[in-house]
């Protein structure tokens, strides 16, 4: 009989008495740890009361003899006193720094092996029975322990100064013996509770490790018991288990092969009782034939039975140890039923290769036991690969739903069912087939076996598909044509006014297309249209159209959206998507897009109106700014005309020269005298006259000129400064506006600096003016720009300070002199209170960062005096002067020149 060795079932227990034991000593040694922390809470209890006492003694007797010897005892006993409160309070503030309290343990002479398990009760056990009150009381001494030090300190000043009298020291003592009645039930009570808390969680650690050893002995001694239980029985349970077995087992000698037990099922199968069996050869229960195959680890054999019958057997056998005794359990298993099943699937696989057709075969729980080499040949998977699985594992109907029930139901109860499914195939892919679903009966009329036939339609679907690709989509990438799409937009207007949504269409169109067409020929443009179609594509979610209404004009249409704005993410998501290079052959493209946005109901109630308006909201983002997105408005008609044609004009300005440059004075407040001048642009339009750059400055940053724009100004202001000098006009700062596309240009510095070296100009001469706004987006690089532009010597001005942001860290980048206020703080000046209250502030600012500051838009002598009282340096406006031409700044500045032009107003100076 097989059973396990003893030694192997009393390992658990042997186990489980080393865990105990474990537990015991890791108790004792937890309890004595615990006993030595109390030890060190009752010495040091001893030692603070005691230091108390002398402490108030001493300091007794120093009140009358005034001796340093009483003196020093006091500080001695109150510095123990004072290192204690001291590791108490930073034990206590959660985060302590361990040295400090190790130093003011040392000091208040507590016992080192005790001073861990102090600091961890202190710190997570303060509000421990006894503990808690024996440490309030222990605070609420700490005020008058203080006024003993303030009493001490006290004394020793009049014992220094020689003015102590008995009166006093009696004075003295009498507080000092008044805090000592305060101090004294305070310490009493202290000791007792670290007494009584020292003797409870005694008690509590005796009690804890003695419940903690009994509970540990009973449950090894219940274990053991069990375990003694279990072996007794374990035998009888073998018995059971090995002869209800419905394999035949039987336990082999491995060294004789000779039976030494067999299980009730061996012994019904050959016909024999265990008696007859037991003694016998292992080999003697098979056939000849077979009797060479009677080890290994598995074997089919042909048992003998009773009266010379077989039956196919399948044998496997291990070594296992029955007490002491290696033996070979063989485990017998009846295969008839597996032999006849295999025979009647050959006779079906013959049937089935025959057949032309994909054919499965599946039992009543629809597994697949068999498929033909048709079902192979036309999915790639092999009927061995498939067998087990579900009949419609690799099949779903057209919409991607698995075949229904009510199909199944319907096959089940007799009527065969046709229909067209997706199928998949090993590769993963999948394709369209016709599929028939039949049933085979027995006798009882119950289903047994589940035959699809099987049919590859996808030809024909694929020709059905061409045609309709054909007449519905853009033949160059995919996308839906302008008809097809216009009935995407009605229905989607329709969808969206009975449910009460949004409908938006998006027209994209890609910026400087036609470039990338005379560059590289059509062929690449071509191929890089289907590429953006992709992208495209891939933005969309399901249900979003994407359109190609010729060229490169695509169209999107995003359905059942709360409002037109919902649309915003999705445009964002495209324009990122379609700047990122593109490869197209050999070539790396990179492109920006311009996206108008319409949307239903509010921009039109029908496909062609939302078409339209989407294409002028595009030319809007097209005309305004590049790589950008714009809702349609009823004015963009309108304005998308005029800046078409501004932008037009503003490209041929500079080839005509249309641009020239006035210059504003800028006055010393105090003195009246003109200090500088600042640049300012001008268009002269031969038609509209005079254009403002608030005009025209966003038109040529949407078109990228404003760099050309800006380079402009500063060569033409670095040769009007020489012509100055030649002329022999007194040099004064001359500041230029920068724009921040410019100042943050990788070349910007270098291109400055190569204007002023042209012209032999020193680095002191110009002031760039920058907006703080433009600051902001310049990000980090502005910092190492600042710095360059400091070490060549050349001044930064922030321009319309208070205007945005302001952040004070841009006040402290090297290069920045000078502070311009803008006039939107002027204007109300004096009157306006909160516009003088931030002119103020700013110029104290400005004062203590030893910045210049200038105000501009001064149109009133009153608003010139209050800023000259309020600090302000600099100021420029029209009370001091229009904007010049260079040859009236010249007129005005030097000394040979008549006198000033009658347009110019000049404050006389100002004296405080």
């Amino acid at each position: 009989m097989l059973q396990q060795p003893l030694s192997r079932r009393m390992l658990p227990l042997a186990y489980a008495l080393v865990v105990m034991l474990a537990t015991i000593l890791g108790l004792t040694w937890f309890a004595l740890q615990t006993q030595v922390t109390l030890a060190g809470f009752l010495n040091s209890e001893s030692v603070w009361s005691k230091a108390q006492k002398q402490a108030v003694i001493a300091l007794d007797a120093y009140a009358v003899t005034g001796s340093p010897a009483d003196l020093a005892g006091f500080w001695q006993n109150y510095s123990v006193l004072d290192s204690d409160r001291l590791a108490r309070d930073e034990i206590a503030s959660g985060s302590f720094d361990q040295e400090v309290v190790d130093r003011a343990f040392v000091h208040g002479n507590v016992m080192p092996t005790a001073k861990p398990g102090m600091i961890f009760v202190l710190e997570h056990f303060s509000g421990a029975p006894y503990l808690r009150d024996a440490l309030a009381a222990w605070r609420s001494s700490d005020a008058e322990i203080a006024q003993l030090a303030s009493i001490a300190k006290e004394l020793e000043h009049t014992h220094a100064a020689g003015a102590s009298s008995a009166e006093q020291a009696a004075i003295q003592r009498g507080r000092i013996h008044a805090l000592n009645d305060s101090i004294e039930p305070k310490a009493n009570r202290f000791s007792l509770e670290i007494a009584r808390g020292t003797t409870w969680m005694g008690h509590m650690l005796f009690i804890g490790v003695l419940s903690a050893a009994c509970i540990a002995v009973l449950l090894w001694l219940d274990m053991a018991r069990r375990t003694l239980v279990s072996i007794r029985g374990s035998e009888e349970r073998y018995r059971l288990l090995f002869d209800s077995a419905a394999d035949a087992i039987v336990m082999v000698d491995e060294a004789s092969g000779r039976i030494l037990d067999v299980n009730r099922t061996a012994s019904a199968w050959t016909g024999r009782s265990a008696d007859e069996l037991v003694g016998d050869r292992f080999v003697h229960l098979f056939t000849q034939s077979m009797a060479g195959q009677q080890t290994g680890r598995a074997a089919a054999n042909v048992l003998l039975g009773a009266k010379g019958q077989t039956r196919p057997v399948e044998t496997q056998t291990s070594l296992v140890n029955w007490g002491s005794q290696p033996v070979r359990q063989a485990i017998i298993r009846d295969i008839s039923e597996r032999v006849a099943m295999e025979r009647e699937r050959r006779i079906a696989a013959e049937a089935l290769a025959s057949i032309a057709e994909g054919v499965i075969i599946a039992d009543a729980g629809r597994l697949v036991i068999s498929t033909n080499a048709a079902h192979a040949e036309l999915t790639g998977f092999t009927s061995q690969a498939l067998q087990g699985r579900r009949l419609d594992d690799t099949r779903r109907l057209p919409g991607g739903q698995p075949l229904p029930r009510s199909i199944w139901d319907s096959v089940a109860a007799g009527h065969n069912w046709m229909g067209e499914v997706v199928s998949l195939r090993s590769d993963g892919s999948s394709y369209p087939e016709h599929l028939s679903l039949s049933t085979i009966r027995d006798a009882d009329d119950q289903v047994v076996y589940y035959v699809a036939v099987l049919t590859d339609i996808h030809e024909a679907k694929a020709n059905q598909h061409r045609l309709e690709q054909m007449a519905r989509h853009d033949p160059l990438t995919g996308l839906v044509n302008r008809a097809e799409f216009e009935r995407h937009c009605a229905e989607a207007i329709a969808v969206a006014e009975r449910e009460r949504l949004a409908a938006v269409v998006l027209f994209i169109d890609l910026d400087a297309f036609k470039i990338v067409n005379d560059s590289y020929s059509h062929a690449i443009g071509d191929r890089l249209l289907v590429k953006v179609a992709e992208r495209i594509r891939r933005q969309l979610s399901e249900g979003d159209v994407a359109g190609r209404i010729g060229g490169d004009e695509f169209t999107v249409l995003i359905p059942r959206l709360i409002l037109r704005e919902d649309a915003r993410a999705i445009v964002s998501r495209l324009l990122a998507s379609l700047s990122e290079p593109l490869l197209v052959d050999d070539y790396e493209i990179v492109l920006s897009a311009s996206i108008g946005v319409a949307g239903y109901p509010l921009d039109g109630d029908n496909a062609l109106a939302l078409i339209a308006n989407a294409d002028a909201a595009m030319y809007a983002a097209k005309t305004e700014e590049r790589n950008a997105f714009r809702f349609y408005t009823p004015m963009m008609h309108a304005d998308t005309r005029r800046r078409l044609q501004l932008a037009a004009e503003l490209r041929q300005a500079l080839a005509r020269n249309e641009f020239h440059l006035v210059f504003q004075p800028s006055v010393e407040l105090r003195s009246g005298r003109i200090v500088a001048v600042e640049a300012l642009l001008r268009w002269q339009h031969p038609e509209r006259g005079e254009v403002l750059p608030a005009e025209f400055i966003p038109v040529a940053e949407s078109l990228g000129l404003i760099r050309r724009i800006d380079e402009w100004v500063m060569q033409t202001t670095c040769a009007q400064i020489q012509a100055w000098d030649l002329a022999g006009v007194p040099p004064i700062r001359v500041a230029v506006n920068i724009s921040a596309r410019w100042f943050g240009h990788p070349a910007f510095v270098d291109g400055v600096s190569r204007n002023l070296q042209s012209r032999r100009l020193a680095p002191g001469r110009l002031l760039l003016e920058i907006t703080e706004s433009a600051m902001l987006r310049l990000g980090d690089d502005i910092e190492r720009t600042m710095q360059t532009l400091h070490t060549l010597g050349i001044a930064v001005a922030i321009d319309d300070f208070g205007t945005g942001y302001s952040s004070m860290a841009y006040l402290k980048l090297p290069a920045v002199t000078c502070l311009k206020i803008d006039r939107s703080f002027v204007t109300g000046l004096p009157g306006d209170g909160n516009d003088a209250a931030i002119t103020v502030a700013m110029l104290a600012m400005a004062k203590s960062l030893g910045l210049i500051t200038i105000a501009e838009g001064i149109e009133t002598e009153a608003q010139h005096e209050f800023l000259l009282r309020s600090g302000c340096i600099e100021g420029q406006g029209y009370l001091y002067s229009y904007p010049l031409r260079p040859e009236e700044v010249q007129r005005l500045l030097c000394p040979s020149q008549p006198s000033v032009p009658m347009r110019l107003k000049l404050v006389p100076p100002k004296r405080s």
